[in-house]
């Protein structure tokens, strides 16, 4: 089986999505095109972001359906990183919040999809 190396957002505006996502994450765009960016997660792992009027076959999902999450190492940074999004004006879902997995927020980008930041509970 293949190595898993790619998540793919269908945005509204590629060039805009990608710009929240450099700001957001410190990540430089690995790959772009007017309709597709691609930026490093890290892991080897990518981030595509691919227009909505250009994904082939076309999508029904809509923003907000599914989430991607970034681990972090305990509940103070996670109260770090939920300061630092809504310093950048950062749409927030759930604010820091305790549960039985392990304490998060969730944020949306601005097409709506949600962005979890977790760390694990011990």
């Amino acid at each position: 089986m293949a190595d898993f190396n790619l998540v793919v957002l269908y945005v509204n505006d590629a060039q805009a999505s990608s710009t929240f996502y450099q700001t957001l994450l410190g990540c430089p765009v690995a790959q772009s095109s007017p309709k597709f960016v691609v930026l490093p997660l890290g892991s080897g792992v990518m981030l595509g972001l691919w227009q909505r009027d250009a994904v082939v076959p076309p999508s029904v999902a809509e923003a907000g359906s599914s989430e991607i999450s970034w681990a972090a190492a305990n509940e103070e940074a996670v109260r770090a990183t939920f300061e630092a999004w809504t310093s950048r004006g950062v749409r927030i879902a759930q604010p820091p919040t305790a549960m039985p997995f392990g304490h998060t927020f969730v944020a949306l980008d601005p097409d709506g999809h949600r962005l979890r930041v977790l760390a694990t509970a011990a």
